[in-house]
């Protein structure tokens, strides 16, 4: 079985370390649904962030952000597309968000998957406003931020009341 990359995301170097982040270690480049791909490769990761302080984790977030930034810029210059779908540091990002401060176990890591997944597919207010003003790695990962945030939201709100 060979992996069918996509023609633009063949401009990619993966030896590039920007191009690697930005194709999310390579999840971003699974022909269906790289975005989703991309959210269940950064699960690996948040795994090994958890144990961090709150301090801790939100600095790791920033970095995670300005490198993805740099990254998803450099990555759309080359491939010459706003936004592309193989572009997948941004969903690490944003579930990483997502994650902020949560309860241990599965059901938790599901339910901030679902929720990030689900906010940053239907795109709803603030999230498409963001998508539509912003370009370039800025706005590749910016999208996914609030998506993150809003989804982050929910998971506190629930976490309250059960």
């Amino acid at each position: 079985m060979s992996l069918t990359i996509k023609p633009e995301l063949r401009r990619l170097s993966l030896t590039n370390p920007l191009h690697w982040i930005a194709v999310g270690f390579g999840s971003g480049l699974s022909p269906k649904a790289p975005g989703t791909m991309g959210t269940i490769a950064a699960i690996p990761f948040f795994l090994l962030l958890q144990p961090l302080s709150i301090p801790a984790y939100l600095g790791v977030l920033l970095v995670a952000f300005v490198i993805g930034v740099w990254a998803c810029q450099s990555a759309t210059d080359t491939i010459g597309q706003e936004d592309h779908g193989g572009l997948v540091w941004d969903e690490f990002v944003g579930l990483w968000i997502t994650c902020i401060a949560l309860p241990q176990g599965f059901g938790w890591i599901l339910l901030a998957f679902v929720l990030f997944r689900f906010f940053d597919i239907l795109k709803p207010w603030p999230i498409n406003w963001v998508e539509k003003r912003y370009s370039g790695g800025f706005g590749v990962m910016m999208d996914d931020v609030i998506a993150g945030v809003i989804a982050l939201a929910v998971v506190q709100l629930i976490r309250l009341f059960v």
